[in-house]
């Protein structure tokens, strides 16, 4: 079994309150949770309104397969209409 880390820093440059970061986060979260089958959550920055940290967590058996899979997220958070990816991170235990 393999475990995979992906950790996404994201910048909202639009964001003019929490509300308007929210709306963006929870259209992102929904897409990644529903097209590639993994845990995502807000893990950082949650009271700035132009700033986020997501973790997204993914178990496999096949370690290439959930580094494939976790790109592919990361891919997806960098294409996320008032939004820009800063920072990713991925660790497989």
């Amino acid at each position: 079994m393999v475990v995979g880390l992906l950790t996404l820093e994201l910048h909202f440059p639009g964001a003019r309150s929490l509300k308007d970061k929210r709306h963006v986060l929870r259209g992102l979260q929904a897409r990644i949770r529903k097209q590639y089958n993994v845990s995502v959550a807000e893990v950082d920055f949650q009271d700035l309104r132009q700033r986020s940290r997501l973790a997204v967590v993914a178990v496999n058996t096949d370690q290439v397969h959930l580094e494939r899979a976790l790109q592919a997220v990361a891919g997806e958070a960098a294409s996320v209409r008032d939004g820009e990816l800063v920072d990713q991170q991925l660790g497989v235990l």
